[in-house]
């Protein structure tokens, strides 16, 4: 065997020593730039064609990709778990070995799930539930009744499936990469750091850049995706408590004024909040949107259909992990047949959705829940990053929506949740539990709750982008930066939006997430092998920690 060495603790990455771009990498922030501003000029100035060329490719990979989308997330389980049941891999230090955790457990997991879910909780944890109880690959396939008791569980299997441990590997995966190289290699807290052991000092050079932009891309397209979910809500919450009905078009959905009127207010805060820095604007949203949070799932809890809920949280809980297996593996594939379409159409619309929406959100998500969990062990930081985030996502769809099919099935709601649009079930919801007095300012709180989370999601994503611009360099980054990747970021959402609405952001967030998810599949085999060499300096007196103990720590 060749003579161990100490692992590789410096990744230069050459940024600009002066001028408008001063300590960012040119190479990966004008490119970036240039191609998310291309996709926005394109997109306003030929709409027909951008949504023709957009709709092409989603169909492309939609057929040729779709299985990979699912190996791939069934990998990110399969890798978090191997990490976690592996003796010498889980008791490896995020940091120096001697570090203690920066943070509490509780406020640990408070913004592990604020960071990952925050904005979705408010439409999906309605919406998906009522949509999987009338329609899912179980009904399809005969075994269950649309819209009846015996397919209750199956709503929430499927349900689960796309908010439970698969999402959370794929951050857990990012994250766990980037914390593992910079604190314990000392390298620079981007992408391509992760990339390392497979590829060296090359990833100085362009190489390393291309996977920098594409993390870009990536992030910025995910981002896009939540706002655009959150634009619809938005406008609907609006036109619930009277003040923004002429925002909306005669289907019920945003119209063009109601998505200009609606970037312009949550890009605006959001960029403001991103120039005070995540000490000032983005810790006290943080603050705001927990409190409220609290209050507004403790009230689904005590007033909602309670044993109904309570039903969907442990019966459904046990019915996805029995069934996890089977759904981590399963394709399906067109055969000709009406049933065999249905499905590869259900399986495309949902599930290959939500795992390309992941990925394009990883570099996001991981970067954060690095940041946030230096001094945690490996077995820590897999286990508390796939499993308490995820069960705190089921309570939300437990509750939220058994309240709702609860109140389908007896009559109380008389279709109005189910005929609602997606954005506007909850605030239907809670409209007939409450009255319309109540109704409307539980409806003005959903809309305070849904625009900070939104702010606070943009915000954050400006921040991260603009870290991965300057090589890994988290310190403050010059004012113009922050407010053209607010603006771009909010153009992104508008411009698609108005070509092609909510699929036109589907469609190209599935296509930005693809190159990505390459990218993620390198660092699951760039991890484990650095665990694995990192286990044999150490059986031979090598170091593997290159990093010093933090000040603070030594003291």
């Amino acid at each position: 065997m060749a003579k161990l060495e100490p692992p590789l603790s410096d990744l230069p990455i050459k940024t600009a020593e002066g001028g408008f771009y001063h300590g960012f990498s040119l190479d990966v922030t004008v490119t970036s730039k240039l191609a998310v501003g291309g996709l926005v000029l394109w997109a306003v100035a030929f709409p027909g064609q951008a949504a023709a060329v957009l709709g092409g490719l989603n169909k492309f990979i939609l057929a040729n990709f779709a299985a990979w989308y699912v190996y791939v997330m069934a990998l990110f389980v399969i890798a978090c778990i191997a990490l976690a049941l592996w003796p010498a891999a889980g008791r490896l230090k995020l940091g120096h070995d001697d570090e203690t955790p920066e943070f509490d457990n509780f406020s640990w997991f408070s913004m592990m799930f604020g960071a990952g879910i925050g904005v979705g909780m408010l439409t999906w944890a309605v919406a998906e539930p009522i949509y999987h109880f009338q329609n899912n690959p179980d009904v399809i396939q005969g075994f269950a009744t649309a819209g009846e008791m015996d397919n209750f569980l199956n709503a929430y299997k499927w349900s689960y499936l796309h908010w439970g441990f698969s999402a959370w590997s794929s951050y857990a995966i990012a994250g766990l990469s980037l914390a593992y190289f910079t604190y314990r290699r000392g390298l620079p807290l981007t992408i391509r750091s992760s990339l390392t052991p497979l590829f060296g000092t090359r990833l100085s050079g362009p190489l390393g850049h291309l996977v920098d932009i594409v993390a870009v891309i990536a992030t910025i397209l995910g981002v896009a995706q939540t706002l655009g979910f959150g634009v619809e809500q938005f406008v609907a919450g609006m036109s619930k408590i009277g003040i923004g009905g002429w925002l909306l078009n005669e289907e019920g959905n945003a119209s063009t004024m109601g998505i200009i009127v609606a970037i312009v207010v949550i890009m605006g805060a959001s960029t403001l909040s991103a120039l005070s820095g995540v000490g000032k604007g983005i810790k006290w949203l943080s603050n705001l949107n927990m409190a409220l949070s609290i209050f507004l799932l403790g009230f689904l809890i005590l007033f909602g259909a309670t044993w109904f809920g309570m039903q969907a949280l442990f019966l459904g809980t046990l019915n996805y992990i029995a069934s996890l297996p089977a759904m981590l593996f399963t394709v399906y594939r067109g055969d000709g047949t009406e049933m065999g379409a249905a499905l590869e159409g259900w399986q495309g619309g949902w599930t290959v959705f939500y795992w390309a929406w992941w990925v394009a959100f990883a570099p996001f998500v991981g970067l954060f829940l690095a940041r946030i969990s230096r001094g945690r062990t490996i077995r820590e930081f897999v286990l508390g990053a796939m499993i308490v985030p995820s069960l705190m996502c089921f309570v939300w769809f437990s509750f939220g929506g058994g309240t709702a099919i609860d109140m389908e099935l007896n009559g109380g709601a008389a279709g109005a949740i189910f005929g609602a649009t997606d954005g506007a079930k909850i605030f239907t919801m809670t409209g007939l539990m409450l009255g319309d007095v109540l109704g409307w300012a539980m409806a003005v709180l959903i809309v305070i709750l849904l625009m900070t989370y939104l702010v606070t999601s943009a915000d954050s994503a400006v921040l991260i982008v603009n870290t991965i611009n300057a090589a890994g360099d988290e310190g403050p980054k010059a004012r113009p930066h922050i407010i053209f990747w607010g603006v771009v970021l909010g153009l992104v959402v508008a411009a698609l939006l108005l070509v092609g609405g909510l699929t036109a952001i589907q469609t190209a967030m599935v296509i930005g997430a693809l190159p990505f998810s390459v990218v993620m599949v390198l660092m699951c085999a760039g991890l484990f092998k650095a665990i694995y060499r990192d286990g044999l300096r150490a059986r031979h007196g090598v170091p593997s920690v290159t990093v010093e103990l933090p000040a603070e720590a030594a003291e």
